[in-house]
């Protein structure tokens, strides 16, 4: 499990470096949860924001870890990895 959580996070940490800048949550907030100073007048879009953030996060690992599946499948030699490559025993043949 250690080592599959290491590979995932590897990957992740790859993905990132392929996104360029990243948007951040922000920590430092006022009394509505928005930036000291900002958008005071709009308390939902630090909500909206966040939201934002974390779904492209969210999506980083999720593809993280669907590669990191697809990898195990191919090493393994399992039946995704036949079907995908052409080869093993398959239904129309």
């Amino acid at each position: 499990m250690a080592d599959r959580r290491q590979r995932i996070h590897e990957l992740v940490v790859a993905l990132m470096a392929h996104q360029g800048e990243m948007e951040l949550l922000r920590g430092e907030c006022g009394p509505l949860g928005l930036p000291q100073g900002e958008g005071q007048t709009h308390p939902g879009e630090a909500m909206k924001r966040s939201r934002r953030v974390i779904r492209h996060y969210q999506a980083l690992v999720q593809s993280a870890v669907t590669l990191d599946a697809l990898i195990d499948q191919e090493l393994l030699g399992g039946p995704l990895a036949s079907s995908l490559t052409g080869t093993g025993d398959n239904l129309s043949s």
